[in-house]
């Protein structure tokens, strides 16, 4: 081994550097002509670093937006039948509001009455059961959210905005409007 390949990066010899590059071992020392590319190697594998680092969290961010896609289609999975059996209901809540008192005391009616309420208790459970919950409207202000005012009425009663009546019932699924209710909503009277 020849003095130049040990001597230090300093060209003017210094006493303090060579005496700290003592007994360190020949490869472990940094030489001019391998700094540049030791200092290009760090800068590549900051960089690798880096690259897995933004990976690993798209990664991440990927697998929990499926998560949520998964936990949603599961959640609302029943959401066009829903719809759909809506009208059932609507129908047969019309049909049992129609059904005069003599009607429901009678004899020979009193046991279709029955089962047409039953039937419609147990829609209501089947609904409870799957997340499918009426809205509140009548005496409450407007909201658009959750009731489309379809028509106003002049009212001395009630506050402006306020829903008088509801026409056609509305319903969530879960956190998600299924159908606004429909509703009469108070105005001033002229």
């Amino acid at each position: 081994m020849s003095d130049n390949e040990t001597r230090p990066l300093n060209e003017a010899g210094d006493a303090a550097v060579e005496a700290e590059l003592k007994g360190v071992p020949e490869d472990m020392i940094e030489r001019p002509d391998h700094a540049a590319e030791l200092e290009q190697l760090r800068e590549n594998l900051e960089a690798a670093k880096q690259d897995v680092l933004y990976a690993k969290a798209e990664t991440q961010n990927v697998r929990r937006r499926l998560e949520k896609d998964i936990a949603d289609a599961r959640a609302y999975a029943a959401t066009g039948f829903a719809r759909d059996i809506l009208s059932v209901a609507d129908n047969l809540a019309r049909a049992l509001e129609t059904i005069p008192a003599e009607l429901r005391e009678d004899d020979k009616f009193k046991n279709l009455v029955t089962g047409l309420d039953a039937t419609g208790r147990e829609i209501e459970k089947v609904f409870a059961s799957h997340g499918i919950v009426r809205i509140a409207a009548k005496g409450l202000p407007l909201d658009p959210h959750q009731h489309q005012a379809m028509i106003e009425m002049p009212s001395a009663d009630a506050e402006p905005g306020t829903v008088l009546s509801e026409l056609q019932a509305g319903y969530m699924i879960k956190d998600r409007l299924l159908r606004p209710a429909m509703v009469a909503v108070a105005k001033k009277p002229d």
